[in-house]
């Protein structure tokens, strides 16, 4: 592996910008520009901390590296601060859409949550519809520049507050209007899927795609709620199924493991797990494991079959990119192009899109690997 004077890693031979891939758990709010920042704020009165955006970015960066998701999450109060105008949220959503496709991303679900951007008078439709615009925007944009990219948005409820039935009923109501599943977020322990069951279950009634944030700042009784109490087809992150996980005996690459009725359920129902590996560092997620890469169980639960899938989380608090995690993975257990190749059929199949359209993601990252 090697990288060049523009940042970009090579691998085999390869380009890893250049690849096709697929994000799956990437924040609006946690995806801004710094310039963008600084020059909202500005528009509004806003103080903020540096107006320099390599200033600005390295102070989200420490801010972030904090080992607590309720400290990390304490950064996103600036970037909604500029989100609260038709016109923030269309910028941000416009240049959240470019940024993924110059990084190669061909089809991506971005996340965010209404309810935090009504300071200014917007409605939640009216939010919605802002970001909506911005998707298509940058949509077409990518397309002007050769590059093909499509972006699905994930109405997200905060999990925190007791509004999770109404944006329930707002993602349905936007379902072929850009909408493409729900979520809930915000402080994980605590508040677990089971407050939010009447919401789980409209969802369920309407066939309504979810993915719950779970198995990050709380374990496996969280991804349990998640499963049966919100029906999730996804684990946002879930990388914490991995204390359900008990190591028997390792020599070398051979792993003798006991799973837990929980762990085996998730890998042999192939529930796709949402994994962060910069993010989960940054917030303690991997803490019971170690602080560093190495002690990701990421492998661990790649080798025993997990559906493991790469993603970035917060592309600003953590300073990255998808090509950028998944360069991160390759240094430290050594993955080839096959591997990274696997992480993104895992994404495609778990994308919430028909399955003709899963399909064509799949040729399409079949066809970007082998050229």
């Amino acid at each position: 592996m090697s990288i060049d004077a523009n940042g970009d890693v090579t691998l085999q031979g390869v380009s890893l910008r250049s690849l096709p891939k697929v994000s799956l758990h990437d924040h609006l709010d946690g995806a801004l520009r710094p310039a963008t920042i600084i020059e909202l704020a500005d528009a509004i009165g806003l103080d903020i901390p540096e107006s320099d955006p390599r200033a600005l970015g390295r102070w989200f960066a420490k801010q972030s590296d904090s080992g607590s998701l309720v400290e990390y999450l304490k950064t996103f109060d600036l970037t909604t601060a500029v989100m609260q105008t038709k016109e923030g949220l269309t910028r941000v959503a416009r240049e959240f859409v470019q940024d993924l496709a110059a990084d190669g991303v061909i089809y991506g679900e971005v996340r965010w949550a209404p309810e935090q951007h009504l300071a200014r008078g917007l409605t939640l439709e009216q939010t919605v519809e802002a970001v909506q615009q911005g998707i298509e925007e940058g949509e077409d944009a990518a397309d002007r520049d050769g590059r093909s990219i499509r972006v699905g948005q994930l109405i997200t409820a905060m999990r925190h507050t007791d509004r999770a039935l109404e944006i329930a009923e707002l993602a349905v109501d936007f379902r072929g209007r850009g909408a493409v599943g729900f979520d809930i977020a915000g402080p994980e322990d605590g508040f677990p899927p089971s407050n939010h069951r009447a919401a789980f279950d409209f969802l369920a009634e309407n066939f309504f795609p979810v993915t719950v944030h779970a198995g990050e700042a709380a374990g496996p009784a969280s991804i349990r709620s998640a499963l049966l109490d919100g029906r999730a087809l996804r684990l946002g992150h879930g990388v914490r199924i991995a204390e359900d996980l008990q190591v028997i005996t390792q020599e070398g690459d051979e792993v003798q493991v006991q799973f837990g009725d929980l762990a085996r359920w998730v890998r042999d129902r192939e529930i796709p797990l949402e994994l962060s590996p910069s993010s989960n560092l940054q917030t303690g997620a991997i803490a019971a494991w170690g602080n560093t890469m190495v002690d990701h169980p990421f492998d661990l639960l790649y080798q025993l079959g997990f559906a493991v899938t790469v993603n970035v989380d917060n592309r600003t608090m953590s300073a990255t990119s998808l090509t950028r995690e998944l360069a991160l993975l390759v240094e430290v257990f050594e993955y080839d192009l096959d591997d990274l190749e696997t992480f993104q059929f895992n994404a495609a199949a778990a994308a919430f899109l028909p399955v003709e359209e899963r399909e064509e993601l799949v040729e399409m990252i079949a066809e970007g690997f082998d050229a």
